[in-house]
């Protein structure tokens, strides 16, 4: 129990923190890069003016630009965020894949209401999960001249945007390897995204998101809301608490205190928005019928789920997967009940399950 207890707070310390990790980049880890594209338009016809999407890549190109494999990050997220399945011998083998991991719009890296000069803060225009979608397309096809992937993989947001690329680019992939993703966002993630948005926006110190220091009452409410319980699973407390349950509120209390500063309040309220109206039955074409979507994806899939996620139910993906044509659905770990964290990369268990899966299923 003691082992357990260390990985478990370890897993998690690790998983929150991973935000501020692009800002820093040491000598040991692939280069910060960046492809201007000038004005993006989005889906509602707003443009996202003097767009710039953040990169880094692992591994090489082959001459014929057929073993690239995209990687799509998670809300709040980075191009570090699978870091643990990338490298020589990891499920995303960089002695054969060429990959190219990528920041979300919203993110702090790629324009965001944080970093936008023509647009900042509020005045930036809303974008949805598809124009994602579109600015890595943009960047695969303009910047490296691909036409054509090994895979697209992500999770959470990421595995949303997954499944979103099967559903716009059919033909574009090979693989599809979406982790703890949702096809279309259900009313109880809705009311946990707008009740951490809320504790934001009713600190006085938001100022309607003119805020000259991070508004910090309501980043700790936000991230109690979110990262310290939807996020994560009631076993896992159990198990790193067993014996003194009020222990808990330290504990809470300093993670809190570390995360004032991982993520921009506005980019966080940008980003949920995106993530609250994702579904996939609303891309063109497509008349609103989800069934009809997921019919549409031709590629491989692979669908990781979590036990008792409570951000991204498990019914979700498991019900979707029903109308996917080509699909394998695996719950992360059996015997673990790891909920949403079962995708972040912290919990030694977790992350052996997923590499091993993932690398059997690319190889297959």
């Amino acid at each position: 129990m003691v082992t357990l207890q260390r990985y478990l707070a370890f897993a998690w310390l690790c998983l929150v923190l991973l935000a501020p990790g692009a800002h820093a980049h040491t000598p040991s880890q692939a280069p910060h890069q960046s492809f201007g594209m000038g004005d993006l338009r989005l889906e509602s016809g707003e443009v996202i003016r003097d767009f710039t999407i953040s990169y880094v890549t692992h591994g090489t190109l082959n001459a014929e630009r057929s073993n690239a494999i995209l990687m799509v990050t998670a809300i709040s997220g980075n191009h570090h965020r699978l870091d643990f399945m990338i490298g020589p011998g990891k499920a995303l083998d960089t002695d054969r894949f060429f990959v190219i991991a990528t920041d979300a719009i919203g993110n702090g890296l790629t324009t965001s209401p944080s970093n936008s000069r023509a647009q900042p803060r509020m005045q930036f225009p809303r974008f949805n999960i598809r124009d994602m979608v579109a600015s890595q397309h943009r960047l695969l096809t303009e910047q490296f001249g691909i036409n054509h992937v090994v895979a697209v993989i992500g999770p959470s947001m990421g595995g949303m945007q997954v499944l979103q690329w099967g559903v716009s680019h059919p033909a574009f992939m090979d693989n599809l390897v979406a982790m703890v993703p949702l096809a279309r966002t259900p009313a109880w993630t809705v009311a946990v995204l707008d009740a951490s948005r809320q504790a934001i926006m009713l600190d006085p110190a938001w100022n309607q998101g003119n805020y000259t220091a991070p508004p910090e009452r309501g980043i700790r409410l936000w991230r109690d809301i979110l990262s310290f319980l939807a996020a994560r699973a009631p076993e896992m407390y159990r198990d790193q608490f067993p014996n003194m349950p009020l222990e808990v509120l330290p504990w809470l209390c300093a993670q809190e205190a570390s995360l004032i500063n991982a993520f921009d309040a506005n980019d966080w309220l940008y980003q949920t928005w995106a993530y609250e109206k994702h579904d996939i039955g609303a891309t063109p074409g497509m008349n609103g019928d989800l069934v009809a979507a997921l019919r549409a994806i031709r590629a491989r899939t692979l669908i990781l789920h979590g036990t008792v996620d409570l951000l991204n139910p498990e019914y979700e993906p498991i019900e979707a997967a029903r109308f996917i044509r080509d699909v394998r659905v695996v719950r992360i770990s059996p015997g673990t009940v790891t909920g949403h964290a079962s995708a972040g990369g912290g919990i030694p268990a977790d992350v052996d399950f997923l590499n091993r899966e993932v690398g059997a299923f690319l190889r297959r």
